[in-house]
């Protein structure tokens, strides 16, 4: 059951995300759209009072349970930003707003990005162990060894992450040749029409007779 239930949030959450975005953008209802996303820590909330009530009719703690308590924490640390990154795409998608800034790939920037997403694993972890360790003392004398197994394979996550986070300001991913270049040239193109001296001529065209006979 609790497996089954874990599906469903995931469902409804992308459901509910995909109504709201699409209510937000094509039908511009900004309130509802608002009443939809907020429904989403709902399903977290379901999902832990069942859990809950599950251990206390007498069931074994499984890696269900376990399973539970990381899918909880993943939302936590993770459900912001994804609906964040997935707002950003539909509104340049159907409201032709700018297209959403990519996350950076080279130098030091890029580490700074993977440290950010390594503290929201360590967000998730924290949450999903102070779940299971809530759990372990509700069980009391039962067997917790799944609860504690998944405690560790939380801890183990953020041990790997924080790994593979490490190696990009250890080892700085260097941008290939004249990718500064490119990007300054974006950069100066963004900002040359605010200097009419910066645009280029062929824009603005040759000048006409009555220009010539004032020169």
């Amino acid at each position: 059951m609790i497996v089954a239930l874990i599906v469903a949030c995931e469902v409804g959450f992308w459901v509910l995300l995909a109504l709201g975005l699409a209510v937000r953008y094509l039908l511009k209802w900004r309130r509802t759209s608002v009443a939809l996303l907020l429904c989403e820590p709902l399903l977290e909330l379901v999902l832990f009072t069942v859990t809950a009530i599950d251990l206390r009719g007498g069931a074994e703690p499984g890696w269900e349970h376990g399973l539970a308590a990381i899918y909880i924490g993943f939302t936590v640390g993770y459900g912001h930003y994804t609906i964040r990154w997935l707002d950003g795409h539909a509104a340049h998608r159907l409201a032709g707003g700018p297209p959403p800034p990519k996350p950076p790939r080279y130098g030091m920037a890029r580490a700074r990005h993977e440290g950010r997403l390594w503290l929201r694993t360590v967000v998730m972890a924290a949450v999903a162990c102070a779940l299971l360790q809530a759990a372990v003392w509700y069980v009391g004398d039962g067997n917790t060894s799944s609860l504690r197994a998944t405690q560790f394979a939380a801890l183990r996550i953020v041990g790997i992450h924080g790994l593979i986070a490490l190696t990009y300001a250890i080892w700085p991913k260097k941008a290939p040749a004249g990718h500064e270049e490119r990007h300054e040239r974006r950069e100066r193109s963004a900002f040359a029409a605010r200097d009419p001296k910066d645009i280029p001529d062929r824009l603005v065209g040759r000048p006409g007779e009555d220009e010539e006979q004032v020169r």
